[in-house]
């Protein structure tokens, strides 16, 4: 079972009886191997697909998680989109994180993420012993905290 150079498999076939294949018993078979060697094809063809799909998926579905926990902190902390990027992205190296795992944690709540990205939010933060919703959500004027 071939195409063109590559060996896919083998295909034995037996007899009941000792001797040689006719002509004819010869052409069944390779048509049985071709037969054979076209599924095989086929399957390998849809298993690479489908692992493609789920890659894919994957990939798409951890750029949403991404964008969220981006959103919660740009609303959080006051960040632009590219600092809360910057944030998530530094924190989740320095823990040795998956972005993506690190994101979905900070959305259900069970990470707290803290840095010094949040100084340079574009809002002002509230100033020591104020009790205003920067603090409420944790956030500080040097070292930031989001219990997001």
């Amino acid at each position: 079972m071939r195409l063109r150079d590559q060996v896919i498999g083998a295909l034995n076939l037996f007899r009941a009886s000792p001797g040689a294949f006719d002509a004819a018993a010869v052409r069944v078979g390779q048509v049985l191997a071709d037969v054979a060697t076209i599924s095989l094809l086929h399957e390998r063809s849809m298993r690479h697909s489908d692992t493609l799909n789920e890659q894919l998926q994957t990939a798409l579905n951890s750029r949403v998680i991404i964008e969220q926990a981006k959103g919660k902190l740009v609303e959080r902390l006051g960040l632009d989109m590219g600092q809360a990027f910057s944030l998530l992205r530094d924190h989740a190296r320095t823990r040795n994180l998956r972005l993506a795992d690190l994101a979905q944690s900070l959305i259900d709540g069970t990470e707290t993420l803290t840095g010094q990205t949040a100084t340079r939010s574009r809002q002002p933060l509230q100033p020591p012993g104020a009790h205003g919703p920067g603090l409420a959500h944790g956030v500080h004027r040097r070292w930031t905290k989001c219990h997001c």
